[in-house]
């Protein structure tokens, strides 16, 4: 598996997104995501992310079972600050008192003494960045953070947070059907030496080909709430699935593997989060390099010419807190 660098630390290219390992998308098996977990490290993904926000903290208590006793195999990434108000509304928290007392709860759920990679989840508009991310630089100092990151943050943002501490990460969705993070978030990012960390690169699972229409999904999956998954956006979608299809029986690749290719490839170099609570599909995207023809890349930027995919990719009250 080839090594990647996020700021001064050095993770997996492909790195295992954890979320899916809670209900999310489904009821997964939680024996199987433990076992994936602990396979990663056996196929050189070292890079393992969470949040406190999945499944309201029992992903990272599920997280830390699986990691118990081999917690110096993995590089352990999570997530603060993405919260909802006491009506169901998405919000964001971000002040200091905050910080600490989520992280402090965090540690506890993984059960280890340091978290390698914090990331604030969402940017608390009402909390000046500046006193988050000196909060955050609190926890580097005592020894709790190894380093810090911000997620689905605007250039300005990124360059506000990393003023007061280094980042070592930026992590913002990224796939071959969004692709916002062009207009400048990753020139900012090697512009100041930060990593690009991409999550959802595989379009929440459409883009392995196994999405045929909203009767895929299950009733209690939370993609039929988000636009791109729903009506004529998600026919539309269908046909760029298609085309990715047909890219991938060419080199004899899965979807998925293409997906993950084409992100490999991209400059700045970036680290692909690939979420499953599969061994099967873990260990297939573990096989994937970022070698694909001149024709395939030509193929690709045709069909997912930026903006072509339809609908957007989250409901209204969680777009409004992106970019900020």
């Amino acid at each position: 598996m080839e090594r990647r660098r996020l700021g001064d630390l050095q993770v997996s290219a492909i790195g295992l997104g954890c979320m899916s390992m809670t209900p999310v998308y489904g009821n997964p098996d939680p024996d199987e995501a433990i076992a994936t977990i602990r396979r990663a490290p056996e196929i050189g993904i070292d890079l393992i992310d969470t949040s406190d926000a999945y499944a309201h903290g029992a992903n990272e208590e599920l997280v830390g079972r699986a990691i118990a006793g081999a917690r110096n195999k993995y590089i352990l990434a999570t997530k603060f600050g993405n919260v909802r108000l006491p009506d169901g509304t998405p919000s964001a928290k971000g002040d200091p008192e905050f910080v600490a007392a989520a992280c402090d709860a965090s540690l506890k759920r993984l059960g280890t003494d340091v978290i390698d990679l914090y990331f604030i989840h969402r940017v608390d508009d009402k909390v000046p960045i500046e006193d988050t991310i000196g909060a955050m630089k609190k926890l580097v100092e005592a020894g709790k953070v190894r380093h810090i990151g911000i997620s689905e943050a605007a250039v300005a943002t990124i360059r506000r947070a990393h003023a007061v501490h280094p980042l070592a990460a930026v992590q913002t969705e990224y796939s071959l059907w969004t692709r916002d993070v062009e207009n400048g978030v990753l020139a900012t990012c090697k512009e100041h030496g930060i990593g690009f960390v991409a999550y959802s690169p595989l379009g929440r699972g459409f883009l392995t080909g196994t999405v045929n229409g909203s009767e895929s999904l299950s009733a209690k999956d939370v993609r039929l709430n988000m636009p791109r998954f729903q009506g004529e956006n998600l026919e539309h979608n269908l046909e760029l699935v298609d085309g990715l299809k047909r890219v991938a029986a060419e080199l004899d690749k899965s979807p998925a593997q293409v997906a993950i290719s084409w992100l490999l490839s991209r400059q700045p170099p970036v680290v692909v989060l690939a979420g499953s609570s599969r061994r099967r599909w873990l260990e297939e995207n573990a096989a994937t390099d970022a070698k694909l023809t001149d024709r395939a890349k030509q193929e690709l930027e045709r069909i997912f010419a930026p903006g072509i995919s339809k609908g957007d990719r989250y409901p209204p009250g969680q777009m409004r807190r992106l970019g900020l």
